[in-house]
């Protein structure tokens, strides 16, 4: 288990934490009011359609774009500061490596600019993948390029990486190549992944934290064995009017969908189900739909990712 360089024991349990975190662009806030944490270890997924705030939440992590609002902590520290740099790493969907370098070169610029740089997970990556050190990036396939990219980033042995769609451009074979690298360096050495993505039935055999925004807000978070079970599929008939039964307004709604004389509805149970209703164990990519398809169901957050305000009064 690595050592952590900050002060703050409490904020060492947290790879992130926001309080009332917002970033206005002009007119637009692209973030607004987001509280929230992400414990330290965890592979989280970063969920939410085009223009949700996820690039813009990485940018801020990677210290790229300042808050307009709140604030954002890494490992207790504030986001930009000087000292928290060697410990996270980010790695971007157009993966910017200089086209000329040799890969060679390429982890040799890694070993110069990073002082706690790790030569032998750096080659052991880059090796993996078969490619000649000799080679020039320009000349990789997109697979290639990536696993360069994830060499850069695990050399530089990070706490915390930030992945805003990585694999977006790969081929399947490649995608499982790069997932089963991803997972298994980030087991070796407990990094904290912070990963973007819109390929949800992928995700949810690889991550065990979600954080879901939605037109800048968060919509859900916590721990995915806690919040996904909460939620049931239930389908049953509709009253003779077509409407959905009165008895579902006991539990809290997330979608529904009405088919002839039948509906079908996504909850979050408060108690027990009507008899009646045929119902199922929806799947992480079945609850995160329901919810970026509901903009107006209730939040759900865990008791983990809420910050804790007590601390922030005593520290």
């Amino acid at each position: 288990m690595r050592g952590t360089t900050t002060s703050d024991p409490a904020g060492s349990r947290w790879a992130l934490e926001a309080r009332g975190l917002g970033k206005r662009y002009r007119r637009s806030w692209a973030l607004r009011d987001c509280s929230f944490r992400v414990p330290a270890g965890r592979i989280t997924a970063l969920v939410g359609p085009n223009g949700a705030g996820k690039s813009t939440l990485l940018a801020m992590a990677a210290g790229l774009t300042e808050p307009s609002a709140g604030e954002l902590r890494l490992f207790g520290t504030p986001a930009g500061s000087p000292g928290v740099m060697p410990r996270w790493a980010h790695l971007g969907q157009d993966k910017p490596l200089f086209k000329n370098f040799t890969v060679a070169q390429t982890l040799r610029m890694g070993q110069e600019l990073n002082p706690g740089w790790d030569q032998e997970v750096a080659e052991r990556i880059a090796d993996g993948g078969r490619i000649p050190r000799d080679a020039r990036i320009r000349e990789l396939s997109g697979g290639q390029r990536t696993r360069v990219a994830f060499a850069l980033a695990f050399g530089k042995r990070p706490e915390l990486l930030l992945l805003d769609e990585p694999m977006a451009d790969l081929d399947p074979v490649s995608r499982d190549e790069t997932t089963a690298l991803l997972l298994s360096e980030a087991a070796e050495h407990g990094t904290t992944v912070v990963m973007s993505s819109h390929l949800l039935s992928e995700i949810e055999h690889m991550c065990d934290y979600v954080l879901v925004l939605d037109q800048g807000r968060v919509r859900m978070a916590g721990e995915a064995d806690e919040l996904i079970p909460m939620h049931t599929l239930v389908t049953g008939v509709t009253t003779p009017q077509g409407e959905l039964p009165a008895g579902l307004g006991a539990h809290t709604l997330i979608e529904s969908r009405v088919s002839g004389r039948h509906f079908t509805a996504l909850v979050r149970r408060e108690g027990p189900l009507d008899s009646a209703w045929e119902q199922s164990w929806p799947s992480m990519e079945e609850v995160l739909l329901g919810y970026l398809r509901s903009p107006e169901a209730p939040a759900l957050l865990s008791p983990t990712a809420v910050p804790d305000h007590r601390e922030e009064s005593a520290a």
